[in-house]
Parts: C-alpha cells; sequence; structure tokens
C-alpha cells in the first residue's frame, strides 16, 4: 500500500535562510478559510531574471488557466537576484491568483528546488526553467503519470524519440557527451538528465532530497541517480526545446561541477551508498523474473563466448591451448560482467567479489580440463569439446549465482 498523500497547510515561512511571502494564500488562512492544496506546483527558480520573469510567469498562468485539467500553483524562488527579480516576483504574487514568491539568501537551483519542494503541500512537485525552452504542452504528460501514480519521477528529454531540439552545436555536443559518460560510469537508463523540465511525486520528494547533496545543477542529476538506485519509476517525455541564447548558464564551470558530481555518486555507490527508506512508497518486486533474465543472459552469453572463441581459435596455434583460453576468458570478463549487471540483474554495476571469484573458479576448471584432455590426446576436437563444455558448465554456475543473489536481495 502506498502513503496517501500529504494534506497539510502551506504555511508561511521567516527564516534566515528563506522568506516566503503568499499574501493570497496568508490572507484566507488569516479568514479562517479552508484553502486546499493544488495537485501540482510548479516551481520556477530565477536569478537575475528581471526581463524575462514577467512575460513568462503571465506566459504560464495563462496556460495552466487555459488547458491545465489539474488544480495548480506556481512558485517563483529568487535565488539571491541582485537585479529587480524579488520585487517583480512579489507583484506578480498579488497580481496573479496561484502565484507566490519565495526568496533565498543564497543562490543555487538545487537548493531552490529542495526549499520549494521540500515545503510544498502539493501532491506532485514539478519545475521548469524560467526562459520556457521547454513547450509548454508536455507539462500535462509529464505530470499525469504521477497524479495517477503510474510513476514516481518524469523528466522532460531532448534526447528521447520524438523530440524536437533547436540549440547551438557546442550545447549539443557536451549534452550528449555527459549522458554518454553517466550511461557509460553509471549504468543510468535516463536519457537526458539535465533539461530543465521536471516533476517529482511530493512525497517521494520528501524520502529524496535528504540524501541529495548537491545545491547547485547537478542537483538533477543526483536526484534521478538515486531514483533509479531505490527501484522508483522514472517516465520519460519527448519534448519541444529551443535553446534560449540568454541563458545565465556557465556551459563549461556546470559540465566541470557535473563530471565532480558524476565521481562522487560512481563512488558512493560503489561504497554501498545511496540507499533511501521508502516505506510504504517503495515499488514491490516481481515474483518471478526468469523468463527476462534468462532470455538476457542467453543473449549476453551467446555474444561473449562467440568473441572468447574467436580469439581462442586464433591464438591456439601460437600460445597454447591454456594461454589461449585464459586469454579468451579475460578478454571478456569486463564486458560480460557489465552486462550481466545491466540487462540480466538490473542493476547499475556488477557485483565484483563473486564475479571475481566466478572468474577465477572458471579459469581454473577450463585450464585443468585442457590440461588433462593433452596429457591423453593431442586431438584438437577433443580439446575444443571440454573448452565448450567447461565454458558451458560456468556459464550455468554464474546464472544460477546470478539468480540466488537476485532472490536474497
Amino acid at each position: 500500500m502506498r502513503e496517501p498523500e500529504s494534506t497539510a497547510l502551506l504555511q508561511s515561512v521567516n527564516k534566515k535562510s528563506r522568506q516566503v511571502v503568499p499574501a493570497g494564500l496568508n490572507a484566507g488562512l488569516n479568514a479562517g478559510l479552508r484553502v486546499v492544496p493544488p495537485i501540482v506546483d510548479v516551481v520556477v527558480p530565477v536569478f537575475d531574471e528581471e526581463r524575462s520573469l514577467g512575460p513568462s510567469i503571465r506566459r504560464i498562468h495563462a496556460y495552466l488557466s487555459r488547458c491545465f485539467p489539474f488544480s495548480w500553483r506556481i512558485t517563483i524562488v529568487d535565488n539571491a537576484s541582485t537585479d529587480g527579480t524579488w520585487t517583480l516576483a512579489v507583484g506578480l504574487e498579488r497580481e496573479l491568483e496561484h502565484v507566490r514568491a519565495v526568496h533565498l539568501d543564497r543562490k543555487g537551483r538545487g537548493f531552490a528546488l529542495r526549499t520549494a519542494w521540500g515545503e510544498s503541500d502539493a501532491q506532485v512537485v514539478a519545475y521548469m526553467d524560467v526562459d520556457l525552452s521547454t513547450d509548454l504542452d508536455a507539462l500535462l504528460p509529464l505530470v499525469a503519470p504521477l497524479v495517477s501514480g503510474h510513476s514516481d519521477l518524469a523528466i522532460g528529454s531532448r534526447l528521447a524519440p520524438g523530440a524536437h531540439v533547436a540549440r547551438h552545436p557546442k550545447r549539443e555536443i557536451i549534452s550528449r557527451a555527459y549522458n554518454a559518460i553517466l550511461h557509460a560510469v553509471l549504468a543510468t537508463r535516463v536519457r537526458d538528465a539535465q533539461c530543465g523540465f521536471k516533476a517529482v511525486r511530493a512525497n517521494i520528494a520528501r524520502r529524496l532530497l535528504p540524501a541529495i547533496e548537491d545545491n547547485g545543477w547537478f542537483f538533477d542529476t543526483e536526484l534521478l541517480l538515486l531514483a533509479e538506485r531505490n527501484g522508483l519509476r522514472i517516465h520519460e517525455v519527448a519534448v519541444d526545446w529551443i535553446d534560449d541564447v540568454d541563458s545565465r548558464v556557465h556551459v563549461m564551470s556546470t559540465a566541470v561541477a557535473d563530471l565532480k558530481g558524476t565521481a562522487r555518486m560512481a563512488w558512493r555507490f560503489a561504497t554501498g551508498g545511496g540507499r533511501v527508506e521508502l516505506g510504504p512508497l517503495a515499488r514491490a518486486r516481481l515474483a518471478n523474473d526468469f523468463g527476462r533474465r534468462f532470455v538476457a543472459f542467453a543473449l549476453i552469453g551467446v555474444a561473449s563466448t562467440s568473441v572468447s572463441l574467436a580469439l581462442f581459435l586464433s591464438t591456439y596455434g601460437a600460445i597454447g591451448p591454456v594461454a589461449a583460453n585464459i586469454l579468451a576468458l579475460t578478454a571478456t570478463f569486463v564486458a560480460n560482467a557489465w552486462a550481466n549487471a545491466r540487462y540480466t540483474e538490473r542493476r547499475p554495476r556488477p557485483r565484483w567479489v563473486p564475479a571475481f571469484a566466478l572468474y577465477f573458479a572458471s579459469l581454473a576448471v577450463t585450464s585443468i580440463s585442457l590440461a588433462l584432455v593433452g596429457a591423453f590426446t593431442t586431438s584438437f576436437a577433443a580439446q575444443l569439446t571440454a573448452l565448450l563444455v567447461t565454458w558451458s558448465l560456468a556459464a550455468a554456475a554464474r546464472f544460477i549465482l546470478i539468480g540466488s543473489i537476485g532472490n536474497a536481495r
């Protein structure tokens, strides 16, 4: 049973690190009226955006009023702006219904989202960049799976099939390279971790936020990596996206910070960290996933065995059967372990201790069998048969090991 949605009323906050001034909402509370929390809270973090803030918020407000089927609120979060952004935000709050303004005395998009999402009383919390590079028609497909409970997080993707994107080649190259690094290092299935268009169920956000360390641009990626690490379902929406030529994002410094964050998360996961207690929000594992695991394991095994066999046959004459076997198994070991972890076990990385144990055991058994066969006959067919039999036994042991470890999770 999943945890019911929170219905706590949003209170005005005035603390050292933040100031929330929702004038219309406070008026309702002071009059003793019952304020019904919105279903969706759309957060717009801003820093020195006095030129674009007004037109963007009015455009979002008009769109939500005209097209959005769920109750909603727009939350403007001012990240310690040095221009007139905060004054404009307060004016928009007074002018437009269902708009509130939050002022923070420190910068950081991650800090803005942590604050606004953590204090929201909505069922679903979302955010979008103030430049509105993402077409607003993607908002309903983004939040609908969260409102229904089908998914836990939702992200806009500029790299998903069906997305239409217009941006500078430099940004395109950096974005694709960064996401490729995430796939290689952390085995994430998320196509686009950086798109400024995301949403999460509020009860899930409250569980994940304390585990997120970054308060800057890497906040998004860390949120998604932790969600995947803990088995949450992420819904991906292909978006229409047009690059903002007046963006405040410093591409190179942000890329460096993201790479540092990626290394930190890789170490965190490698040392067993990143587990979050989800309680009743955790998604139940399938009771029987044998069919999928068997097919994935078999396909990986066929590919791995084909490469190993080709290496064995090409080096057999030059270095002998035992050395050729060692070379063939070693050459495919790492790729085989990674592929089985990602596609058979659906883990971000291999369990290296049992993987290495099975690798050395396979080397020992196959080498001994080849040596024994060689002591009685020089027949290549006999040696090849012994090799294939022992490789098959090692593969069966690996599959049994994967199943036993998976059932113990």
